[in-house]
């Protein structure tokens, strides 16, 4: 929890100088070039679902989407990070702007058919909500490096792994928008009032 903090003052941190009246701050790095502001982007990427079909950033263009990285076996924060996760995709499950992608640190032995068990037993609707698997050096880089998350091995840990709490609002330029500690139903409410303030921002003739 305690990495999780340090994780959440730093993205607030970086984006100290970005808020600006009625919109959600843009997290991480920046850079200026000539009289612009870049702002850090997730970078490409390429996993599978749990229905056997290839995620890519490009499946979430012109969408917003919340994301997380989880594994099937932890035995301490994950069960009730999905759980409190499953209240914000409850209350947008209908939107069509609004995508859930939930990484797996644990490739090895969360199969495909494990997450598809995984999602059924949930009951979502699998074209809205991704659980990915893939080469697991490539989520923990996606991880480090473009969500400033934390997700590596560690044979101490519980179940093996640690990993941050935190989801991550992506905007459609994928930018960070948000980080909440995925843990607490105070920040996942507060996840869900900026989904709507970023809804208004992305898509201002949608009625929310």
């Amino acid at each position: 929890m305690k990495k999780l903090l340090i994780l959440l003052m730093s993205l607030f941190l970086l984006a100290a100088c970005e808020k600006q009246p009625g919109k959600l701050p843009v997290f991480g790095k920046t850079k200026i070039v000539g009289n612009d502001t870049l702002h850090s982007t997730i970078r490409p990427f390429s996993f599978v679902n749990q229905d056997s079909l290839t995620i890519t950033a490009e499946t979430f263009k012109d969408k917003i989407y919340v994301t997380d990285f989880i594994f099937l076996s932890c035995p301490s924060i994950c069960p009730v990070m999905t759980q409190q996760l499953k209240r914000v995709y409850d209350a947008y499950e209908s939107n069509p702007n609004v995508y859930f992608l939930s990484h797996s640190i644990d490739p090895a032995n969360d199969t495909i058919p494990r997450l598809k068990a995984y999602a059924d037993e949930l009951g979502i609707d699998h074209t809205k909500w991704s659980f990915v698997t893939g080469d697991r050096d490539s989520i923990f880089s996606m991880a480090s490096d473009s969500y400033f998350a934390t997700a590596f091995a560690d044979s101490t840990a519980p179940g093996g792994f640690i990993h941050s709490g935190v989801f991550l609002l992506i905007d459609t330029d994928r930018q960070i928008r948000g980080a909440y500690d995925g843990t607490n139903a105070v920040e996942v409410d507060r996840l869900m009032q900026d989904i709507k303030i970023l809804l208004a921002e992305e898509f201002p003739e949608q009625k929310l």
